[in-house]
């Protein structure tokens, strides 16, 4: 099976087979991802109660908890994609890399500002330099290195591989976000969704997994769009470059 999957992953990531593929994908996770985050904001705002301590302000969660998740989420298949372009050094794996970065800084902004916007009814401040915040900030930042160096190595006709480096030297970022709450006793509150319990009532709970879904969809969605675009220009540079040939 070992045998197998190499040779498998590199038929799957031969761009005209990728290109065959996403174009017809990208709309049905696109349409599939704003039906599901339109039903889960709509069941958010009006059929789940307010909190008994925070009131209506906890409805921002289903907003910022999946742009934390996409925003980490982001940055780890980032690193993956870093990774294989280095192994097997396959063009589209950086592609893919590159195309994951500008969406993953979105969200990873989106979180720190519905993170503010909660934290003042909340905590009665805008921003705090605590462990969470802090280190979420530092992956924004993180991105915006990530893509100002992408475009530097690409003006200059690099090989990618210092982006790629930079890609997997930033995961050091994604443990010290998931375990800042409980290394530091700080103001953001600890682990409230587990793998086998949460300590949310599921009566808010439950839109928070349409708003998961549905954004999680449109994250992927973009990224194949943003692919698929890449792809088609390097494709036209290439054919310029062949015509302007004597």
């Amino acid at each position: 099976m070992a045998r197998t999957a190499v040779p498998t992953l590199h038929a799957l990531a031969n761009p005209a087979r990728f290109v065959a593929l996403a174009r017809p994908a990208t709309p049905v996770l696109l349409w599939a991802g704003i039906v599901l985050l339109a039903i889960g904001c709509w069941a958010g705002l009006t059929q789940t109660p307010p909190d008994y301590l925070q009131g209506e302000s906890v409805r921002i969660l289903y907003i910022h908890v999946p742009s934390a998740w996409l925003g980490m989420g982001g940055w780890s298949g980032l690193a993956i994609s870093s990774i294989a372009f280095l192994v097997w050094r396959h063009p589209l794996a950086d592609v893919a890399a590159r195309a994951i970065a500008m969406p993953g800084a979105v969200f990873a902004a989106v979180c720190l500002v519905t993170g503010s916007i909660w934290g003042r009814p909340t905590w009665g401040t805008w921003w705090q330099w605590d462990g969470r915040l802090t280190s979420m900030l530092l992956l924004f930042f993180v991105y915006c290195g990530y893509m100002a160096l992408a475009r530097a190595d690409a003006e200059r006709g690099g090989d990618g591989r210092i982006p790629a480096l930079y890609g997997i030297a930033g995961t050091v970022l994604l443990p010290i976000i998931r375990y800042s709450v409980v290394w530091w006793n700080t103001l953001h509150q600890g682990p409230s969704i587990g793998l086998t319990r949460s300590s949310i009532a599921g009566s808010i709970l439950w839109p928070l997994g349409f708003t998961m879904a549905g954004f999680t969809l449109l994250f992927a969605a973009i990224v194949l769009m943003r692919m698929r675009a890449t792809l088609a220009r390097l494709k036209a540079e290439a054919r310029l470059r062949r015509m302007a040939r004597p």
